[in-house]
């Protein structure tokens, strides 16, 4: 897959890749709500179409921000993973949730409430990211060859 950047500004650069709303929105699910298949990325609340999920979950494998593979036991259904480097996302995703509580709720008063706003950010990143790495150690074993 050829990439295309619109500048050399490092910002630019990273929006070109990971910057759509989709991208982000998945690893979200994948590192807060541990969403591993296709089917759990549609069921999230924002209904992303079929066709937008295909292309960034592509498009993130791409770039080895997730992995794609199969389990020993359903090697019809796609196991999604974040790699590393998308682990390394937890900080912009913890970011995005902070910049919300303190800026997006005067328009959304519905919006949904996070506790850890108000901890430790470094804690919860911490946490975050180990939490995400124990779960996914557990398909490790499980995954096809």
């Amino acid at each position: 897959m050829r990439l295309k950047f619109r500048s050399t500004c490092m910002i630019a650069s990273a929006l070109d890749l990971i910057g759509d709303k989709w991208s982000i929105l998945i690893i979200r699910d994948m590192l807060l709500g541990q969403k591993t298949t296709f089917k759990e990325f549609v069921a999230c609340e924002e209904k992303v179409a079929t066709n937008l999920l295909s292309s960034r979950l592509k498009l993130l494998e791409s770039i080895g921000v997730i992995t794609k593979d199969k389990l020993k036991t359903n090697r019809k259904e796609n196991i999604y993973l974040l790699t590393e480097k998308g682990i390394d996302m937890a900080p912009i995703i913890m970011e995005l949730v902070i910049w919300s509580e303190n800026h997006v709720r005067a328009f959304h008063s519905d919006m949904n409430k996070s506790e850890t706003v108000h901890m430790d950010k470094n804690v919860v990143i911490a946490h975050t990211q180990n939490r995400y790495r124990e779960f996914a150690a557990q398909f490790k074993n499980q995954i096809a060859c």
